[in-house]
């Protein structure tokens, strides 16, 4: 009788920890709160659980999230801010306090499982934060071991931009100017710990970067039919997301790391976008993220044709869309709920809904390039009161962006500020756009098809 009691509960045991298993899964999510319009933090962690996360991460130690997270299953990734890591790598009492007062004040009833050293640090020109990268590494984690926590692994989100090549996956390797000075000491860190080489990898980037040689359900992981053969490793690729990530472990193999298991710190599709951003739109974003944690909760199915079998830790960016962030309007729409807790768009993070039970949609129009005339404009639902300092800033660009509004010039008349805004924009950013520039002016601006005057058009400004 006690064997057969103990069996039962030993199976419902099993029942109940493969079920939360199931729900708690490897798919985490990035929680940014760069907006105006956003929900509480408690309301977020309710949200949280509402679409069956496994993990979240925030870009700080916010104290009043980590407090709410208390006695929830979601494990947790904090951050150490760029700002912070110089200081760090320089004294070890700092590092010491930091971790006393972002972990050891919540932790374990708060599941801190991971400590992200800065963000993308090697994607900004600051040769002292590249050299200070590690060595702050190194002292989080000796802050963590002096307090017995061995469990939190120490990392840091890198991009693709740390990788020369991705086509061939085989042809990775890391950029000169990284590969001694930062890389190396950086994986012999990553290899000691056992910790995981964090890359926020974005397959809509490479895609639409060169829509007409890669394609759109390869990026989608649509057709399994569709492949890319690496002649130079033999592995066949069937979607493009496993291109780059195997790239970044070739380039670690050639450096002679074998074993650094790979870690997405962000990945995920934009749900819209500017007008002249091809391929940003709700229909691609729920076709990504649906495939995405198809792939990454699959089983034996998951990992790389480089390291098949093997669990990739995985957070899509992001929860909510940021109406606050900067850069053309693709940072501003990658979330999948809006701030009421409604999703955007179906999607199940357990990995178990199939495709066909979710609603049909139909493919948008921006799938293609756009090939009209655009212009930047003020957007209608600004204070044209407040648009002093944008405009003040496109015209202080130089290269005679404008020069036409001065006085006795073709484009002073009318005096207002909207017109005069409706060149200034227009005029920046045909000038500008090839090198990077966007028409947001921090919300005072929108593309527009619709010309906002004849002198535009005449000079073909776009």
């Amino acid at each position: 009788m006690y064997m057969k009691r103990a069996v039962f509960v030993f199976t419902l045991f099993c029942i109940f920890a493969f079920s939360n298993a199931l729900v708690l899964g490897n798919i985490g999510i990035n929680y940014g709160r760069l907006g105006n319009n956003l929900p509480s933090p408690y309301q977020t962690i309710e949200f949280l659980k509402s679409v069956n996360a496994g993990q979240v991460k925030i870009y700080d130690a916010s104290p009043e999230v980590l407090k709410l997270l208390s006695g929830t299953r979601l494990r947790v990734s904090i951050m150490v801010t760029n700002g912070l890591i110089s200081g760090i790598a320089s004294n070890q009492t700092m590092s010491d306090q930091w971790v006393r007062e972002n972990v050891l004040a919540y932790y374990p009833n708060t599941r801190i499982r991971t400590i992200l050293v800065g963000n993308e640090v090697l994607s900004y020109d600051d040769q002292q934060m590249w050299a200070d990268l590690v060595p702050a590494m190194q002292k989080i984690k000796k802050s963590l071991v002096s307090h017995n926590i061995h469990n939190v692994k120490v990392g840091t989100p890198l991009t693709m931009d740390v990788v020369e090549s991705i086509f061939p996956p085989s042809s990775g390797k890391f950029k000169d100017d990284i590969s001694d000075k930062v890389m190396i000491p950086l994986l012999k860190f990553l290899n000691g710990s056992k910790s995981y080489f964090f890359l926020d990898v974005y397959p809509y980037f490479t895609w639409s970067e060169n829509p007409t040689n890669i394609s759109l359900d390869f990026a989608l992981f649509k057709d399994a039919n569709q492949t890319y053969n690496d002649t130079g490793s033999g592995l066949i690729y069937t979607n493009l997301l496993d291109q780059m990530l195997d790239s970044v472990v070739f380039a670690m193999q050639k450096l002679g790391f074998e074993n650094i298991r790979i870690g997405i710190s962000e990945t995920g599709w934009p749900n819209g976008g500017d007008m002249d951003q091809t391929g940003a739109n709700v229909y691609n974003a729920a076709i990504y993220n649906r495939n995405l944690v198809r792939k990454m909760t699959a089983s034996p199915e998951i990992g790389t044709p480089a390291r098949p079998g093997i669990v990739i830790p995985t957070f899509i960016f992001s929860l909510y869309d940021e109406n606050q962030k900067s850069g053309p309007g693709t940072e501003r729409h990658w979330g999948i709920l809006n701030p009421n807790g409604n999703q955007i768009y179906e999607l199940d993070l357990t990995g178990v809904r199939p495709e066909n039970d979710y609603p049909q949609m139909q493919e948008p129009s921006n799938n293609k390039p756009y090939k009209g005339k655009l212009w930047c404009v003020v957007a209608s639902s600004v204070d044209t009161m407040e648009l002093g300092p944008a405009l003040d800033f496109a015209c202080s660009q130089g290269n005679g962006t404008c020069d036409e509004l001065a006085p006795e010039k073709a484009c002073y008349q009318p005096v207002s500020e909207v017109a005069h805004a409706n060149y200034a924009f227009s005029s920046y950013w045909a000038k500008f756009r090839d090198a990077g520039a966007s028409c947001y002016f921090n919300g005072f601006a929108v593309q527009t098809t619709s010309d906002p005057s004849k002198f535009l058009l005449n000079h073909h400004l776009v």
